[in-house]
């Protein structure tokens, strides 16, 4: 397991929804939702994206824009759009509404004549993102990343453009795990391109840090000492603490620390049966007082508090 995969773990298709339109000019759809994440991607056609605050953004075929609630936004054929706007939300679920058929894909042969090659095909998958683990992904994206057609998300778009145009059992498992992953190229590519990007980001791609971190997320339970996590990478131990630190800005175990906190804050909200003492067992500690004092030194209050507030 990488880093990477661990903070994708809270953000999946799986309850996300979903929703495929075919317009013709003008239009105007207002979302409304304000999800966690909303991926949009044009397979056909153009638009315009205008995020509530901030200047609008043309997309064109294999375009794509992830939003992060709970900004909203509006997708109009042009800025100054003359079309009345139509609200998206989880009531606009049909056709006949003009918007997005949500957990189906939406295809009506026929509909808008006989030539529909100039209409304008949008997917929307819009993502809940539960728990602590995916905080930390969140946490570096803005509030609107863009990546242009022509990377590695466009055999995707491909086989997502196909999908929706059929209705078949099994179709929601098939378009969950595109849109899940389509958000993933998507989030790597734009990751690729930054200049400052997240420190975890950049300490995968080191050899020997990366394949520390590789380590701990594998096995965050496991008695990890500096000298063992050394040994496991094939450097010294004052090497990989000073990559180590150089790179995330903490030690290796101050690292793993934070880590085993935040799988224990989500299991403890997750496995409402589990008693503080398995919670403390399954990050590593044999003693639950231990783990305890850790879990409020990083959080600010106890495992049994924590879980008491996240259930109000």
């Amino acid at each position: 397991m990488d880093v990477t995969s661990d903070l994708f773990r809270g953000v999946r298709a799986r309850g996300s929804l979903f929703g495929s339109s075919t317009l013709s000019p003008p239009w105007s759809l207002h979302f409304v939702d304000g999800a966690p994440l909303t991926l949009c991607t044009v397979l056909t056609g153009a638009g315009w994206i205008v995020p509530e605050g901030r200047p609008p953004e043309r997309l064109g075929a294999h375009d794509t824009i992830v939003v992060r609630g709970p900004t909203t936004f509006t997708f109009v054929d042009e800025p100054d759009s003359a079309a009345e706007p139509i609200v998206c939300g989880e009531d606009c679920a049909t056709p006949e509404q003009g918007g997005t058929r949500h957990r189906l894909g939406w295809h009506d042969p026929g509909e808008g004549g006989d030539d529909d090659s100039g209409a304008t095909t949008l997917v929307v998958g819009a993502y809940p993102v539960r728990g602590e683990i995916s905080r930390r992904l969140m946490d570096a994206l803005p509030v609107l990343l863009r990546v242009d057609a022509g990377d590695t998300g466009d055999p995707v778009l491909d086989h997502l453009a196909s999908e929706v145009a059929r209705d078949e059992p099994g179709q929601q498992v098939v378009l969950d795990r595109l849109l899940d992953w389509m958000l993933v190229c998507t989030l790597r590519t734009w990751l690729d391109q930054r200049s400052h990007p997240p420190a975890w980001w950049t300490a995968q791609k080191d050899p020997v840090v990366g394949q520390a971190l590789r380590l701990l997320h594998t096995e965050p339970a496991a008695p990890w000492t500096v000298g063992e996590l050394a040994r496991r990478t094939g450097v010294s131990r004052s090497t990989l603490a000073k990559r180590f630190a150089d790179l995330l800005g903490e030690p290796p175990l101050t690292y793993l620390t934070r880590w085993r906190m935040t799988l224990a804050a989500d299991l403890l909200v997750e496995q409402k049966s589990s008693t503080v003492a398995h919670v403390a067992r399954a990050v590593g500690y044999t003693d639950p007082f231990a783990f305890s004092v850790a879990f409020k030194r990083l959080r600010g209050t106890n495992p049994s508090e924590f879980r008491r507030m996240a259930e109000a």
